[in-house]
């Protein structure tokens, strides 16, 4: 239930620029990871919410259904909407990094460098990006938390003809997307990505805090800029008991009846 000393103790802000549904979204997100909201449980109505917080129903609808396309809440049909715990989500509809992802769901990500170096690519990252057959590539391979918990291990590949001295400028406990567009130029606007769900090998097992051989989801993912050229090819491991895959699908008319599309 959303306490009145919550409410208290954090008051929505109205001429601070942050949208209201967003201030409750985070103070909603604040209640689950801090147990107040457990798993399971409903979430209380959106007239409630709206009354405790002295906010328009429109205005908590929109937090929650924020707080659906993140999967921390979900909808039964005529029961209500429940509590689905803090599970990270790696939707596929939207091209995020690690940072962007984390800080959307109210956590704060942290990065450990596993290297951090300059070498030549292997053949898959190589035919991934398109490289001739010496051109070398940036790798990283980085650890990624969400408060403090370590979620997955990342190993991203970057031509070193796009940012030639990435290794002075960029510090890689921040967000590599950030540093690429604010400095580079580079952005990413599309991904092609693969999920496969693996085991967890007995290093990997190590950094993520989880048993040998325990479920992962393994991601393969080349992004590219709105040309179409390759500038990064992605290889990661993530805990299956701390990430859901989130996806949007679509069905034409022409498929539902059977209607073939015109040439």
């Amino acid at each position: 239930m959303i306490a009145r000393e919550s409410q208290r103790s954090f008051p929505l802000h109205r001429g601070s620029g942050v949208p209201l549904y967003h201030q409750i979204q985070q103070r909603l997100l604040e209640q689950i990871r801090s147990g107040k909201l457990k798993a399971s449980e409903p979430l209380p109505s959106i007239q409630k919410i709206a009354a405790r917080m002295g906010v328009s129903p429109m205005t908590v609808r929109q937090a929650v259904r924020s707080l659906c396309e993140l999967g921390v809440i979900y909808s039964r049909q005529g029961k209500g909407t429940f509590i689905s715990g803090m599970k990270a989500v790696k939707d596929f509809r939207r091209v995020l990094s690690f940072t962007e992802e984390m800080r959307a769901r109210g956590a704060t990500p942290r990065s450990r460098v596993l290297s951090f170096r300059l070498q030549l690519p292997g053949m898959e990252t190589r035919e991934a990006l398109a490289l001739r057959k010496r051109e070398r590539v940036f790798r990283l391979r980085r650890i990624r938390f969400a408060d403090s918990i370590p979620m997955g291990i990342e190993c991203s590949c970057l031509p070193e003809s796009l940012c030639p001295d990435l290794l002075q400028v960029f510090d890689p406990a921040t967000s590599l997307y950030r540093t690429l567009e604010e400095r580079y130029g580079i952005c990413l606007t599309v991904s092609d990505e693969m999920v496969e769900v693996g085991k967890a090998s007995a290093e990997e097992a190590k950094y993520l805090r989880i048993a040998p051989n325990a479920p992962v989801f393994q991601f393969t993912r080349v992004s590219f800029l709105e040309s179409g050229k390759p500038v990064e090819h992605v290889r990661a491991t993530y805990r299956g008991d701390r990430y859901r895959i989130v996806n949007r699908l679509t069905r034409s008319k022409q498929q539902r009846f059977g209607v073939a599309a015109p040439a």
